[in-house]
């Protein structure tokens, strides 16, 4: 007899990747490289870097142009 695989849309197939500040966990679908999100844990903003595996790094703080 085969087991049979039920997947849950909204949970089992969406894919996970934690904070690199506080290891909450940050949904991965549907991402794009480039994307500025906030942490759910600690509140920081996050740079998506990378999709396939998913790849997050602390946004760099934007900076004021004086013209210089």
């Amino acid at each position: 007899m085969q087991a049979q695989n039920h997947l849950n849309p909204t949970t089992d197939a969406v894919v996970a990747n934690q904070c690199p500040l506080c290891s909450q966990q940050v949904v991965a679908a549907n991402r794009m490289v480039g994307e500025v999100l906030s942490c759910d844990g600690c509140s920081a903003e996050l740079e998506v870097v990378g999709v396939n595996p998913l790849r997050l790094e602390e946004a760099p703080e934007v900076e004021e142009d004086w013209g210089e």
